[in-house]
């Protein structure tokens, strides 16, 4: 006997910074709607990203300044971290948002949270494997995909020996590495590398590009990584592990560098190569959603897949995966479903930050993208050094760089490595969005002695040779 499914007006996938508001925007519009989460409520950015990672951020911060507490007339005793004080410190943040975000969701009428592991049986139907065990049957008109991504796991000879950590799990030890050996120099391996060599671990670094974060300008990668240097990262750059394999109660990798092969021994191994989408868990095919050929779920710019009824949002999708941009996704489809707007991703600015200390802001072109694209553009840099308020503070490592167009006085990008970098960046955005030339921010009166400030004496430090 056929099993009838039970039928709900939307379903969302994915308790996610899309899904989860998005849900709750479903059901108060008067659809009686099911959200559908595998782990938890909160997505990644509550659970192991932005949330977790930036409050163990934070304690290591409290670390390197006091360690740093001579340099401003303050006399403390030898730094010691407590990690599992950390790490619970963590928890409890972590646990508190979460079960506040899963109580509204419960509370929330025509709304129907529901744990367990979904997957498309045929269009616009799913089975729910529960995580009390069981399935259900579901089926909705209109369905809403934000089931994110988790760590990638490289393709390394050996790995299968030893437990290595990732993402995830690195936030979760109660005692400091002795020696972590860091595969990757992506945002995320950097973040995790600063903080632990801040908590007290010897840290190496082996990526396999030439430099660090290789989207940035060359400029800004090195600036970048003489600074991790300098806070005592070894970085072994344009190298891959070849190989892998228990060593005592620790690991040995080789590597294969540019000089030759190196063994490297460390006391733990964190995979940080990037992250993998789990939209390839859902059986897209079942529900005739098309997919590119990595994987990931086309959509047009309203974020609708070749179903029509189906949307995808976030880390299943081509594009960035940010947390503001999944959010940002959930306001696009809020606009247009609910409320029968006609919001796009066409055009959308894409900001970020990098939560090293201190701060890689982003938003817009790059001077390299900017010549690529046949721009004439003069470009604006300043060290930090030069900026009043990080002089007084004692952060003055960095620099701040605009990208003009140099036939309209527009802002094109910026890139902010410094201080609160991602404050700084947030009001060239604006004034991006709002087509304020530099000019104006030359001009404009701050208050004294801000950051912001900076932005005076920035338009008018020019590279004479960055003209094209």
């Amino acid at each position: 006997m056929a099993i009838i499914p039970e039928r709900f007006d939307a379903i969302v996938l994915g308790a996610g910074q899309a899904g989860g508001p998005l849900s709750t925007a479903l059901a108060q519009s008067g659809r009686h709607t099911a959200l559908i989460e595998e782990r938890f409520v909160g997505g990644t950015c509550i659970n192991d990203g932005c949330t977790p990672t930036k409050t163990m951020a934070a304690s290591a911060r409290v670390a390197y300044l006091a360690r740093r507490a001579s340099d401003f007339g303050v006399q403390t005793g030898p730094v010691k971290v407590d990690l599992g004080a950390v790490v619970e410190r963590k928890r409890a943040l972590v646990e508190s948002w979460r079960d506040s975000s899963q109580r509204r969701m419960e509370q929330t009428p025509d709304m129907d949270l529901i744990f367990g592991h979904a997957r498309f049986t045929g269009p616009k139907t799913l089975e729910i494997n529960l995580n009390a065990g069981g399935t259900r049957q579901v089926v909705a008109e209109q369905i809403f995909i934000n089931v994110g991504a988790r760590p990638q796991r490289p393709a390394i000879p050996g790995l299968e020996t030893i437990t290595p950590l990732d993402s995830t799990s690195v936030m979760e030890l109660n005692e400091l590495p002795e020696h972590l050996l860091v595969v990757g120099g992506g945002y995320v391996a950097l973040e995790f590398s600063q903080m632990f060599r801040r908590f007290g671990s010897q840290v190496t670094i082996i990526e396999r590009m030439q430099r660090l974060t290789p989207r940035e300008d060359v400029d800004v990668s090195e600036a970048l990584a003489n600074m991790l240097r300098e806070d005592g990262i070894e970085l072994i750059l344009g190298s891959e592990i070849s190989g892998v394999g228990p060593v005592g109660p620790g690991v040995m990798a080789e590597v294969k560098t540019a000089a030759g092969q190196r063994f490297v021994a460390a006391s733990h191994l964190l995979l940080a190569a990037g992250r993998t989408s789990n939209v390839d868990r859902l059986d897209l095919a079942a529900a005739g959603i098309e997919s590119d050929e990595r994987g990931l779920i086309k959509v047009n710019p309203r974020l609708e897949t070749s179903v029509p009824g189906v949307f995808a949002m976030g880390d299943v999708k081509d594009g960035p995966w940010f947390t503001h941009i999944s959010y940002d996704d959930f306001r696009i489809v809020r606009t247009n479903v609910i409320e029968g707007g006609n919001a796009s991703t066409a055009g959308r600015m894409v900001p970020y930050t990098v939560f090293t200390d201190p701060q890689l802001a982003r938003i817009g072109l790059s001077v390299a993208e900017a010549r690529a694209a046949g721009r004439k553009i003069r470009v604006a840099k300043m060290p930090m050094a030069w900026v009043a308020r990080a002089i007084e503070t004692g952060e003055t490592r960095g620099f701040l760089k605009a990208v003009v167009d140099a036939d309209n006085d527009q802002i094109l990008g910026c890139a902010i490595l410094g201080v609160d970098g991602g404050e700084l960046m947030a009001m060239l955005q604006i004034a991006m969005l709002g087509n304020v030339p530099w000019t104006t921010l030359r001009n404009m009166v701050f208050a004294h002695p801000t950051l912001a400030e900076s932005l005076n004496n920035l338009f008018g430090n020019w590279e004479a040779e960055a003209a094209s």
